[in-house]
């Protein structure tokens, strides 16, 4: 426990420095040294800039936003074109593809603010006077195109961003067993729903060799891609480990011992691993932290597996010991995270686990993927308008006539 306590001790200093450096400072109770706030102030905008930042600002970043708005534009085809239909028709054209990458509400506001601005600069161009840019009206229109040259430029980078997050979350996808598992009468049906474009839930079926199955959920702490880097290193590790021969709770405490090496100090990852004989139906798990998974029973019985052990990565050394039980024809197990239990609304209510527990044990009837999604539907139920703030993962372990119901 010392270590743990070391490693909250870190990470509470570091949590105390950053408050200290985002806070406010200290009111002075003298007069404000008005010369040292316009250095600051002046510091600031002037800080690391040269000449070469503004060179490559006008030059190669204008450029290169063109380039990414206009990279499917056929240019070619306008060249024969005279320059009085050349150039409007490829301002037209650079003007629908940045439309066609914003959202339909935001394309709506771009539609309406891109003919006002140069409606603007043709009125004032036809207008001018020698004394043109001293007018307020000028100076106003002057500023409102800096600022969507600007924002033009953060779009871009926004939208390239965005692309690279998309293409994360398909690998992250193609990660995950998400096609149903059924083999020697075991069916394995799981549900992942990230908060973000891609999330830290993890969820894994592997087939030992020896005729056992592994099932696996696991939650790191925290979401987005940080989140998804690190469930990719767990992912990488367990599968490692059981290729090396680790089983139950020795390969949890190699698990933990790597992963406490090589997270930062202030992450965790919660974990249930289990691993099934299809023909006795024994059930060796380790729940390192996780929520207590739910054992429907093929009458009307309900169980529940607790955590056992502490979460992974927090205490190097940790001890993990395996717990036993049987899943009778007819049974489901039904494992989550906790972005299904700690859901919340408008009002700051908790979904809670005593809402799910009634919601399973009043629709066991229900074929699995079918029960996984009236979960799922009803989370977002509760949410209402409010987005959900963590990843969902939901899972069903079936064994014998359940994982062969249909819906009623």
């Amino acid at each position: 426990m010392g270590d743990l306590r070391h490693r909250l001790d870190v990470f509470t200093a570091r949590f105390s420095e950053h408050a200290r450096r985002g806070a406010a400072p200290p009111r002075a109770e003298g007069p404000p040294d008005t010369e040292d706030y316009w250095r600051s102030v002046r510091e600031l905008f002037t800080r690391d800039v040269t000449e070469q930042n503004l060179r490559e600002l006008v030059a190669n970043e204008t450029q290169d936003t063109f380039r990414y708005f206009s990279r499917e534009i056929d240019f070619a085809r306008l060249r024969g074109r005279p320059w009085y239909t050349r150039y409007p028709l490829t301002v037209w054209k650079v003007y629908l593809a940045v439309a066609y990458r914003l959202s339909p509400a935001r394309r709506v506001l771009f539609a309406v603010a891109v003919p006002l601005l140069v409606a603007g600069w043709l009125r004032y161009g036809l207008e001018a006077t020698g004394a043109w840019f001293a007018t307020p009206a000028s100076a106003l229109l002057l500023s409102a195109t800096l600022l969507f040259a600007l924002l033009v430029l953060e779009l871009r980078d926004k939208l390239v961003l965005k692309g690279d997050l998309e293409i994360a979350r398909q690998i992250q996808f193609g990660l995950l067993p998400f096609e149903p598992y059924e083999r020697d009468g075991v069916t394995v049906c799981a549900a992942m729903r990230p908060a973000n474009t891609v999330g830290g839930d993890y969820f894994d079926v592997i087939e030992l060799g020896d005729g056992r199955l592994a099932v696996a959920v696991a939650d790191v702490a925290g979401k987005g891609m940080p989140a998804a880097l690190l469930m990719a290193l767990l992912q990488g590790s367990l599968r490692t480990l059981i290729t090396a021969g680790f089983r139950g709770a020795d390969l949890v405490e190699k698990l933990n011992a790597h992963l406490h090496a090589n997270i930062p100090a202030n992450r965790l990852v919660t974990l249930f691993y289990s691993e099934l004989d299809p023909a006795t139906g024994r059930l060796l798990y380790v729940n390192a932290g996780h929520n207590a998974p739910f054992l429907l029973r093929g009458g009307n019985g309900l169980l529940r597996l607790p955590a056992t052990d502490v979460a992974l990565g927090v205490v190097a050394g940790a001890r993990f010991q395996a717990a036993e039980t049987t899943l009778a024809p007819g049974d489901r197990l039904f494992v989550y995270t906790d972005g299904v239990s700690e859901a919340f609304d408008a009002r700051d209510c908790e979904y809670g686990e005593a809402r799910l527990q009634a919601l399973l044990e009043g629709h066991r009837h229900l074929a699995d993927a079918d029960l996984l999604h009236k979960v799922q539907a009803d989370v977002l139920v509760h949410c209402g308008s409010v987005r959900p703030h963590d990843d969902m993962t939901l899972l069903v372990l079936a064994r014998g006539t359940a994982a062969a119901q249909t819906a009623a």
